[in-house]
C-alpha cells in the first residue's frame, strides 16, 4: 500500500475527503519527523515509539578495494512497534 492508497482507506473510514485526510496525515508525519530529528521520542500507546538512535563510529569494509574505511557516527530515526501492534500482526 502506497500513500495515496492509505489517504484512500484512511477517507473511506472516516468519511472525511481524501484532501482533508492527506493534509491531516501530511501535518502528522511532518511534526514526526520535525521532533525525532530534534531528539523527542514520539510515543502512540497501542501503535508504537517513533525516536532517535545514535551510531557509534565503526569499522567497516569497502567492497570495491576491501580496504578498511571508518564510518563516521551518526544518529538514525528508529521505530519500535508497541505490544498492540504487535499482536495483532501475530495474530493474522
Amino acid at each position: 500500500m502506497n500513500k495515496t492508497e492509505l489517504i484512500a482507506a484512511v477517507a473511506e473510514r472516516t468519511n472525511m475527503t481524501k484532501k482533508d485526510v492527506e493534509n491531516t496525515m501530511t501535518a502528522m508525519l511532518d511534526t514526526i519527523m520535525e521532533r525525532v530529528a530534534a531528539g523527542e521520542d514520539i510515543r502512540i500507546v497501542g501503535f508504537g515509539t517513533f525516536e532517535r538512535r545514535e551510531r557509534k563510529e565503526r569499522k567497516g569494509c569497502d567492497p570495491r578495494t576491501n580496504q578498511e574505511i571508518i564510518i563516521p557516527a551518526s544518529k538514525i530515526p528508529a521505530f519500535k512497534a508497541g505490544k498492540a501492534f504487535r499482536d495483532k500482526v501475530d495474530a493474522e
